[in-house]
């Protein structure tokens, strides 16, 4: 057995003990924490922590690290990416400053069409290539956990190599990933006038090959405005608990689009985006288990508005943050920069979006027994930050990543 002591550690954030549930209202800023501390790994999990004052002698074989001071918070759980994808699209980010539009920049061949088209060429080793490198890059940034969709495919068997690539990334990364099938993201050139006809074919066609090849732990719809309709969105969601995959949805990121709703009634994981939504949203899911996952990055990027989240905390709405990474709406997975925002834009205390870029975005990925928090017996996926006097330090110095050191699985990357 590998045991690991992390010592003068100058605060743990992110402690919780049996926590069964994601935070709401005050408990997003109540985190325990436990300064001048120590912290115990045995192979892979999390053993004891605890006062260095109380600090005993190490068993022999133990290893010392010595953290001078520095703080350790639980790793991020980004549960909305697009990681998988072909190429850049960084020509409409020029169109986007010259004044295009959307719809415009579609009519040119842009947007997801244009993702979908370039990734349906593309060979499966080589965008295994650009997502470990994608992962690379945000492992350094702090992100432990994974929730990486489909939908740049749009045909059965480009979707089929999107989560095939997932499956193999899984294998490949020490990070825990989960794989989400997003096959209702745009419609294909091929099913174009015929949007219900696509509709009916990932109903009955995509969703029934995906779950017997056992590649996706959710289904997605983009239910919104100029995508799918609820109607469209329910009969999607309604295959998809034929095969006991679990729902997540695309909801209210352009318009009052319904998606939260149908979210709530389908049960959903969670509903993400939701720049547009009020009280009648907030109030549903305040009653509901689905978790409201915001993607402030994409608000950014993108000039939307940012959604209310604290009016969503004072609804008691459990809320999560994620990085939304994608190459047309955010090019980044550093959930360094989520948080910044969170608190910037948002006005999330640190302390809540902490919480909602761990603990409760483990939850927005049903991986919150293993991840998410400091707590005995989870999994050792943590973050040692440089020498901070205070977690505000992370969000305030929001172009620099404050983290030294990402331990994933017990092992310091």
């Amino acid at each position: 057995m590998a045991i690991v002591y992390y010592t003068n550690i100058r605060c743990i954030y992110g402690i919780t003990a049996d926590q069964n549930q994601p935070a709401r209202g005050a408990e997003l800023s109540s985190p325990i924490k436990l300064s001048n501390a120590y912290l115990k790994t045995e192979d892979d999990l999390i053993a004891d922590f605890g006062p260095m004052d109380s600090f005993k002698s190490p068993e022999a074989g133990a290893r010392i690290i010595d953290c001078e001071g520095r703080s350790v918070i639980p790793g991020y759980c980004d549960s909305h990416t697009h990681i998988v994808f072909a190429r850049s699209r960084h020509e409409e980010f020029v169109d986007k400053i010259k004044g295009l539009t959307y719809e415009e920049i579609a009519a040119k061949g842009g947007g997801i069409i244009n993702s979908a088209l370039h990734l349906r060429k593309i060979e499966e080793s080589e965008l295994v290539e650009l997502a470990l490198q994608r992962i690379d890059s945000v492992k350094k940034t702090g992100t432990v956990a994974l929730e990486i969709k489909s939908g740049y495919g749009l045909d059965l068997t480009s979707e089929l190599k999107m989560l095939t690539v997932i499956r193999r990334l899984k294998d490949l990364t020490n990070l825990c990933i989960k794989s989400t099938f997003l096959g209702a993201h745009a419609v294909p050139p091929e099913f174009k006038g015929n949007q219900q006809g696509y509709v009916d074919h990932i109903a009955e066609v995509m969703i029934p090959r995906v779950a017997d090849a056992g590649l996706a732990d959710f289904v997605d719809v983009f239910c919104d405005k100029g995508f799918f309709t609820p109607e469209q969105t329910e009969k999607i969601l309604e295959a998809a608990n034929r095969y006991n995959l679990k729902p997540k949805l695309h909801a209210n990121e352009l318009a009052f689009s319904g998606g939260v709703q149908v979210g709530v009634a389908h049960r959903a994981v969670s509903v993400d985006h939701l720049e547009c939504s009020g009280d009648e949203e907030f109030e549903l899911l305040a009653d509901s288990n689905t978790i409201a996952t915001l993607l402030p990055g994409t608000a950014f990027f993108l000039g939307l508005p940012y959604p209310n989240a604290r009016r969503m905390i004072e609804k008691n709405v459990a809320i999560a943050l994620a990085s939304d990474f994608n190459p047309g709406s955010c090019p980044s997975g550093n959930m360094n920069f989520v948080v910044a925002l969170a608190c910037i834009k948002m006005k999330l205390l640190p302390e809540e979006a902490l919480t909602a870029a761990t603990l409760n975005g483990a939850f927005a990925m049903e991986i919150d027994r293993t991840h998410g928090s400091i707590e005995r017996g989870k999994t050792a996926s943590f973050l040692i930050t440089q020498a901070i006097e205070d977690l505000s330090q992370i969000p305030y110095y929001f172009t620099e990543n404050l983290i030294s050191k990402t331990v994933i699985n017990g092992k310091p990357d």
